[in-house]
């Protein structure tokens, strides 16, 4: 890295990677180097419309390009793993795509992987790098709310899916609950920390993931939070956290909000905006290059233990739902 430019490759060119790599000539200091796929055309094309130097027929080349920094892994979620092991085990910094594997035992065995080499890893879950979410929890923090009692968030896409989607497909991880229900889990889980309680209920697909998941978590000191997700019917997608003292509203589209409203006992309600341009991925992509500029290993904004006390949550859900992945 020279200049302070970071420079960034890419692998599993989809609709997600494309829209993280309109994003990053937001982030100063990006620079576009490299992407890689399974398929030298669509690698080329991919390249071609979105700005990147280079483009490769295979991970392993990618991984092996000396002029990238730092590696997006945005494949779906069965092929997390694999890809960002290549990365990690080629000496790149890795941001993988949440989930960032299909269970807490490939995610340990990734943050292990990633510091025995001593290389940068972390989970791209971009709520959480989002300004306005940065804020809120920041306000909680400062009991601005008070004492917090409860949290409700849901997020459903309008369905139904045919048999053949990925949503559907177990072997791809499919289901609400690794690409929805990980936006609400992360939202109380940053306000209040890991749950002293897990319950959960799914209706599962005849496939056996599940379309239409409910979750309720519980902590010691007395909070509670209400999750939903499904894919067969597009919820509110909002959110609220309540406290002794008032209340935080989050309008629909909660995980990439461009503002909330703060409401407490006797005052009038406060909006506060946080417009920005683009999808919201820049602030990831941001906060990758600070911490590879400042020679740290991981973020404080989403930490491996983070990742990993997400990953032990779904975990359990999944059982207690009766979902598996092969």
């Amino acid at each position: 890295m020279t200049d302070k430019k970071v420079r960034w490759g890419i692998v599993g060119p989809g609709g997600i990677a494309a829209q993280f790599a309109n994003d990053l000539p937001l982030a100063p200091g990006a620079e576009l180097a490299a992407v890689g796929s399974r398929s030298a055309e669509t690698a080329a094309a991919f390249a071609e419309r979105h700005g990147f130097a280079r483009s490769y027929g295979s991970y392993a080349e990618l991984a092996a390009d000396p002029g990238v920094d730092v590696v997006y892994v945005a494949t779906p979620h069965a092929q997390h793993l694999a890809a960002a092991l290549l990365c990690v085990e080629a000496g790149k910094a890795v941001l993988v795509e949440k989930p960032i594997t299909l269970d807490l035992a490939s995610a340990a065995q990734l943050v292990q992987a990633a510091r025995s080499r001593n290389v940068f890893l972390m989970e791209a879950m971009w709520m959480r790098l989002n300004p306005a979410i940065r804020k809120i929890a920041e306000l909680v923090e400062e009991g601005a709310i008070g004492w917090v009692s409860a949290i409700h968030a849901d997020f459903g896409l309008q369905g139904p899916f045919p048999a053949e989607h990925r949503l559907r497909n177990p072997r791809l991880g499919g289901g609400a609950l690794l690409d929805l229900g990980v936006y609400p889990i992360n939202l109380a889980h940053l306000i209040m920390g890991s749950p002293a309680s897990v319950q959960s209920w799914a209706h599962l697909t005849p496939e056996g993931v599940d379309e239409n998941t409910g979750v309720l978590l519980g902590w010691q000191a007395g909070a509670v939070a209400a999750l939903t997700c499904s894919i067969n019917g597009e919820s509110r997608n909002a959110a609220s956290i309540t406290g002794t003292d008032g209340r935080i509203d989050i309008p629909p589209g909660f995980y990439v909000p461009r503002e909330f409203t703060l409401t407490r006992a006797g005052k009038a309600p406060e909006t506060f905006q946080f417009p920005f341009e683009g999808n919201g991925y820049q602030f990831e992509a941001a906060e990758v290059q600070r911490c590879l500029l400042a020679g740290e290993l991981e973020s404080p904004l989403m930490p491996h233990t983070t990742t990993l006390e997400i990953m032990t949550l779904l975990d359990a859900i999944r059982e207690e739902i009766g979902v598996t992945y092969n």
